[in-house]
């Protein structure tokens, strides 16, 4: 998700009231107090949450290091990272005092190896990826689960420069991926399913990769 707004779908043991129904807020994912505002909405309409998903991110152009200004690597950094920080020290109280939680934060490839971003990307992916496993090390006895996903080629608005034009920077990425294609966003979803669901309950502080084997090269 390109963008710095933060999307909160809030889950509460399911009931018939609650099934198939979301929220929206729109707000600044570095923002503390909106995120405060954002959870307390969640928590209004569907009680306390058990899942949480940190999506929102923002990319750097493949910016290198001298080319990077100090505003741009705020920038990258603050929706990268402290956002997720902050949405999962928003929420994560709520899911030790019931004893049950999931998250699940979305890296990247450029968390991995280099080349997937520019300096500010690929620093804060990696960086996304060490906060996942120190944050399930030390609340795995409290009943957290938290892991990491690191997407690669995925077809998104996020990359939509890429299709612009002739379209020779998606033919390039298709190319070089080993499965010969970009994937689909639903493709994610579904991994992203399998990690907050039961069957994922012993998977912890783990990074799973879904690159069209970009990473197997």
């Amino acid at each position: 998700m390109d963008t710095d707004e933060v999307g909160l779908a809030a889950t509460a043991k399911k009931t018939n009231s609650s099934i198939g129904r979301f929220i929206a807020f729109i707000g600044d994912i570095t923002k503390e107090k909106e995120i405060t505002a954002a959870v307390e909405k969640a928590n209004k309409s569907f009680g306390t949450i058990h899942i949480l998903l940190n999506t929102a991110g923002i990319l750097d152009n493949y910016t290198p290091t001298l080319e990077t200004t100090e505003a741009l690597w705020d920038r990258v950094l603050a929706v990268n990272l402290k956002g997720t920080f902050l949405v999962t020290n928003q929420i994560l109280p709520q899911m030790l005092t019931q004893e049950h939680g999931v998250i699940i934060n979305m890296a990247s490839i450029a968390g991995m190896v280099a080349g997937g971003g520019g300096a500010a990307y690929t620093a804060s992916k990696h960086a996304i990826i060490g906060y996942t496993k120190q944050l399930d090390h030390d609340y795995i006895r409290q009943g957290l689960r938290a892991n990491a996903i690191a997407p690669g080629a995925i077809q998104t608005p996020m990359n939509a420069a890429d299709f612009a034009g002739d379209g020779k920077m998606a033919e390039w990425v298709a190319n070089e991926t080993p499965a010969g294609r970009w994937a689909k966003p639903e493709e994610v979803a579904s991994l992203t399913l399998f990690l907050a669901s039961e069957q994922a309950d012993y998977i912890h502080g783990t990074v799973m990769t879904i690159d069209g084997g970009w990473l197997a090269k």
